[in-house]
């Protein structure tokens, strides 16, 4: 095992994959340090760009920035590198997330390498997907590539599908019901009104999808009351396929798996031919969270739900670029 020096183009080459990942409301919340002559990239989370109202506990945050050690981990790989990530390196500083050790080619994971072609075409698809319904053995590999890295993907049973499914209906109100949250999401909702934040942040109208046609859509409407011009509407699948991501246990180092888990997911459900989206929405009320599980599965506690099948891909969503989330020390 060699440590390798890390060029400044071989690492902002890096954290342009690393920030492909998604994140609540595509809000970004991540910093890079490259320390270039030890071969170590530090990953900070950044608390102005929390969600005080949606993700009091930063849990959302954690999982954006998971998300995104896990694409830097793939984009290492892709470069014949080996990454060797240490979480929560820094007992005094909460925000230090993670260390990723890069070494030498000698010990590169290709297995991980062959998800880079994905960082590119994963994009959250808020468009009806057809009732075509999903092989077992493409769902099993999805389970398995949760499991390495120690999360669990579970895939609900219809019964439990629509508990969670009115839960996401009962979090629309909730949060109707709530000005802050509102308020919250329209900062990091971008219609080309005046006032509005950068354009390399937050999610685009082009991103919001149709409105839903004849029911509850399974997808957070980012265009609700706002008037969208030029946006349709349309009948979303009648029973989503869905898959809960979790953990045992609620802290800030299951949520950085948990992150990773997530985006490991995405990118081979992207490989497989799927098209995906997040919910959180009921996972963000405290009422609603606990009930999303099931109480026979040996998740503690849910993290993410998966919206998964057949349909348009998303748009991809801008991001910040590499000189903005990336120093070197």
């Amino acid at each position: 095992m060699s440590t390798t020096a890390l060029p400044r183009p071989l690492v902002t080459s890096l954290i342009e994959d690393a920030v492909t990942a998604p994140s609540m409301h595509n809000a970004q919340p991540w910093r890079f340090v490259a320390r270039t002559g030890t071969g170590v990239i530090e990953l900070h989370g950044d608390p102005l760009r929390g969600m005080p109202h949606e993700d009091p506990d930063h849990r959302a945050l954690h999982i954006g920035c998971g998300a995104a050690l896990f694409s830097l981990r793939v984009a290492a790989a892709h470069q014949a590198l080996h990454p060797v990530a240490r979480l929560l390196p820094s007992p005094d500083d909460p925000w230090h997330l993670a260390d990723l050790r890069l070494d030498g080619p000698e010990d590169a994971d290709s297995e991980l390498g062959m998800l880079h072609a994905a960082l590119s075409r994963r994009h959250t698809s808020r468009f009806p997907f057809t009732e075509e319904r999903i092989p077992s053995e493409v769902v099993d590999g999805l389970r398995a590539a949760a499991l390495l890295e120690g999360c669990r993907l579970v895939v609900p049973g219809a019964w439990h599908t629509d508990t969670v499914m009115s839960l996401v209906h009962a979090s629309e109100l909730f949060e109707a019901a709530n000005e802050a949250v509102r308020a919250e999401i329209a900062a990091w909702t971008r219609t080309d009104a005046p006032g509005e934040g950068p354009a390399t942040e937050g999610i685009p109208a082009y991103a919001f999808g149709p409105r839903q046609y004849d029911m509850t859509s399974p997808v957070r409407d980012f265009g609700a009351p706002r008037q969208v011009s030029g946006r349709a509407s349309a009948r979303f699948e009648k029973r989503p396929q869905i898959a809960l991501l979790g953990t045992v246990e609620d802290t800030p180092e299951e949520w950085l798996k948990a992150g990773q888990a997530m985006q490991r997911v995405l990118l081979q459900a992207t490989l497989d031919g799927l098209a995906t989206s997040l919910t959180s929405q009921p996972l963000e009320w405290p009422e609603l969270r606990f009930d999303a599980r099931d109480p026979g599965s040996t998740i503690g506690f849910v993290h993410m739900v998966i919206r998964l099948g057949y349909g348009p891909q998303g748009q991809a969503t801008p991001r910040r670029p590499a000189s903005e989330v990336l120093t070197f020390d």
